[in-house]
């Protein structure tokens, strides 16, 4: 019991929304979209992710290019992992997702060109690591919610309102990143930065798999 708790938490659903989760029948599209908001804005997992994705990107387009392949593969696995009770281990699914972290530090400091002698296509990787992220909850969400007439309207209110807490914090981040890049010292911060996206993300990964051998 603890392990599960403990890894709905690290999603953003805390002890209040799982009870609210738990007890609800029929349709609640409002506290849906407030709980999707709330998963996404408290799901540090998803937040290092889109902060290693946005982090250099500097054209609205390829934002909105990636930003959208994100919520495209997360959109997905999220509705569809739900609805059809696709059962995938909790902490192998997590310590992937934080594997996605470290991919992306390593790549934001050119480690694949260095180590392979090309860069992967992000796009793909972006959109691969998005049906993981929703995958992440989607598992959690099947053991939580009651199957009634209002699970698809619910499903789909509480994915709008992921959408909406990423968009918010999307604003927050490429608000902060883009005030640093006019700073003199934006290369050594980038460095930090993406070096630090990489320890949490193994840090991650770590106590996922620690989870994994010992639930």
């Amino acid at each position: 019991m603890t392990a599960v708790s403990t890894g709905i938490y690290a999603h953003g659903v805390d002890e209040s929304s799982k009870a609210f989760l738990s007890d609800q029948t029929g349709q609640a599209i409002l506290p849906f979209i407030y709980i999707g908001a709330k998963h996404m804005i408290t799901g540090y997992d998803h937040l290092l992710f889109l902060t290693g994705v946005i982090f250099f990107l500097f054209r609205p387009r390829e934002i909105l290019l990636y930003v959208s392949l994100f919520t495209l593969g997360h959109s997905l696995t999220l509705i569809y992992g739900t609805l059809y009770e696709i059962n995938l281990n909790p902490w192998l699914i997590d310590a992937i997702i934080g594997l996605s972290v470290v991919y992306k530090g390593f790549d934001n400091l050119g480690g694949f060109k260095r180590l392979l002698g090309n860069q992967p296509d992000t796009r793909i990787a972006v959109l691969i690591f998005g049906l993981f992220h929703g995958f992440g909850l989607a598992t959690k969400l099947q053991q939580l919610i009651n199957r009634d007439e209002g699970t698809l309207a619910n499903l789909m209110a509480f994915n709008l309102g992921v959408e909406l807490g990423q968009l918010a914090a999307l604003f927050l981040i490429l608000t902060l990143v883009t005030q640093w890049r006019r700073l003199p010292g934006f290369p050594r911060f980038a460095l930090t930065a993406n070096t630090a996206l990489i320890s949490l993300g193994l840090m991650l990964t770590g106590y996922q798999l620690t989870g994994y051998y010992l639930s």
